[in-house]
């Protein structure tokens, strides 16, 4: 994804407004010749920030994959460039009982601070109760959903969590509320990596995070710069994921945009020991496309966040499940994604879920022409018994406003008369977000957080999440008691491979509904220098590099 976590956490990504947000499908391999070896100074280069460093508050896809493969370990993780989950912290992916309603995980031996101390199972249960602080907000929140604790505030206070037991240093115990089948993944989240209680500084933990990982924080000068140099007690012996082949990892903060790739197509210099954070700009892509020398050296994986229409089911005409569809038909995806960029920017889907939760294939559950049919669509507003022209409205902001315009003309053909109410992007949320204020149609899309159905469907589906001031993610305000009531059986399951077929299923009947027109999945596409290897994209964090992997050729022209 990734816009701020803000607005993951409530799982609005704006993908069609943004020109990338990320993770699933297959990435194109760097084709540079070379592979990464020890030593050197990797630059990043970055025009922003980072919303958060703080593993309890880290909920930003790209920020996570920098946070979880370079500062901090996880109890497990997912292989490089890889959705699958395999043990970090942990011994294993953890040990069910009780029908999935306790997970138990062992620490390895070995594993250590910057500081040469042990990492202990305490330092996990207390990053986690951070987790519930009020005062530590942004963070993922699976935690306070999954585990019992309705009541706890957190550890600032003083108090300790009972649902997370550790008999000894080693071990982790969690109780949860409901079973939890691939609770194995929601511990690959930075909620469930250690800090240890000695370390709390609060709000200002964001600015020096106690290294577990393979780095530590040398400087940090906030807007500015990030220094990163090696952790020397980090253990290669207990790590096979991280290969932590630069000696220093500098994050430049004030190189973005278009200045940032006009710097890497020209590869000079130490530039070509640079890595741009977030994805090429819109406006110099062609120059990549039409140098091959330089498209080599571009890291391109399809993301794992959904575009989605949302339509109002609570407002006529997206009431009638006929005319709701009529929708699915009207729309042009050809000319949206002409409008998001193009192909080389995104990708026509047929299906909400995107291929990192369908086993790496996309499904097409219509099989409705890219660029619609149109009489199709027209002969369903009939059955609807809707009179054409249908004056529907939607808000965008300026970033939005070429798709919404595509989407305006699409739906013309088939008798919709769509308004585009153009607002400031900070007026936006509080429109589409609030039940009474929102409009007929909305653009949104969604991003799992692990590979698991429950991080997507539920979201956007149960009815169970609005509020009389918030849609809380369910932006098409789909009442379904049978969609809800699947939901909370599938989340009943103890089998994840039994759940993840059920996910599916439950995939064509929310599309049923029509409430949700998918749209497209959005590339990310980063550019690095030529003395930069092990360039991949992960398909859990919206195709974004994965830095487990990501080294230097010859380190001596970093200097």
């Amino acid at each position: 994804m990734t816009t701020n976590k803000g607005l993951l956490s409530l799982a609005i990504c704006l993908l069609l407004g943004a020109a990338g947000c990320g993770g699933g499908g297959k990435p194109r391999a760097a084709t540079a010749q070379g592979g990464p070896v020890k030593g050197g100074t990797l630059t990043v280069f970055n025009n922003a920030d980072f919303n958060h460093l703080d593993p309890a508050r880290n909920w930003t896809m790209r920020d996570m994959g920098f946070g979880a493969r370079l500062l901090y370990r996880t109890l497990t993780t997912f292989k490089p460039g890889s959705s699958e989950v395999v043990p970090d912290l942990a011994t294993d992916l953890g040990r069910p009982s009780e029908g999935g309603k306790v997970w138990t995980f062992t620490l390895k031996d070995g594993v250590a601070y910057e500081d040469g101390s042990p990492v202990k199972a305490q330092d996990v249960k207390y990053n986690v109760e951070r987790s519930f602080s009020p005062e530590l907000t942004g963070g993922p929140d699976y935690a306070r959903k999954y585990l019992i604790g309705d009541d706890y505030k957190g550890p600032l206070t003083g108090k300790h969590l009972d649902s997370i037991e550790t008999p000894d240093d080693k071990t982790i115990v969690f109780r949860l509320r409901r079973p939890v089948a691939e609770f194995s993944q929601t511990t690959t989240l930075p909620t469930f990596s250690p800090v240890p209680q000695a370390k709390e500084a609060g709000v200002k933990y964001d600015d020096r995070p106690f290294s577990s990982g393979p780095y530590k924080i040398e400087k940090y000068q906030r807007k500015v710069e990030l220094v990163l140099v090696r952790n020397e007690h980090w253990s290669p012996a207990t790590d096979q994921v991280r290969k932590a082949y630069p000696d220093r990892i500098v994050v430049n903060m004030s190189v973005g945009g278009a200045a940032r790739d006009t710097r890497l197509i020209a590869d000079q210099g130490p530039d070509r020991s640079a890595i741009g954070y977030t994805d090429v700009a819109l406006p110099v892509l062609p120059k990549v496309f039409t140098n091959p020398r330089v498209q080599q050296r571009m890291s391109s994986m399809v993301d794992g966040c959904t575009g989605l229409i949302y339509l109002n089911t609570a407002k006529p005409p997206f009431d009638r499940q006929k005319a709701r569809m009529a929708v699915h038909y009207a729309a042009d995806k050809t000319a949206l994604q002409t409008a998001a960029g193009g192909p080389q920017m995104a990708e026509v889907v047929g299906a909400i879920l995107p291929p990192g939760l369908t086993g790496g294939a996309q499904r097409d559950l219509l099989n409705i022409p890219p660029a619609g049919d149109v009489e199709k669509a027209r002969a369903l507003l009939a059955e609807a018994g809707v009179q054409t022209p249908v004056k529907i409205r939607m808000a965008t902001s300026a970033g939005g406003k070429a798709q919404a315009e595509a989407l305006q003309a699409g739906l013309k053909r088939a008798g919709f008369d769509l308004q585009i109410d153009l607002v400031d992007t900070s007026a936006l949320n509080g429109i589409n977000g609030t039940p009474a204020k929102m409009p007929e149609l909305q653009f949104g899309g969604w991003c799992p957080d692990y590979p698991s159905g429950s991080t997507f469907l539920p979201m956007i589906a149960d009815s169970r999440l609005i509020s009389e001031g918030y849609h809380g993610g369910n932006a098409s305000l789909l009442k379904d008691p049978a969609i809800d009531k699947k939901i909370s059986e599938i989340d009943a399951m103890t089998d994840a491979q039994a759940a993840g077929k059920a996910w599916l299923e439950l995939e064509e009947q929310v599309m049923a509904t029509g409430a949700y027109v998918p749209v497209t999945l959005v590339k990310q596409n980063n550019l690095f220098g030529s003395n930069v290897a092990g360039v991949k994209g992960n398909p859990i964090w919206e195709g974004n590099p994965d830095f487990a992997e990501i080294g230097l050729k010859d380190p001596g022209l970093s200097k």
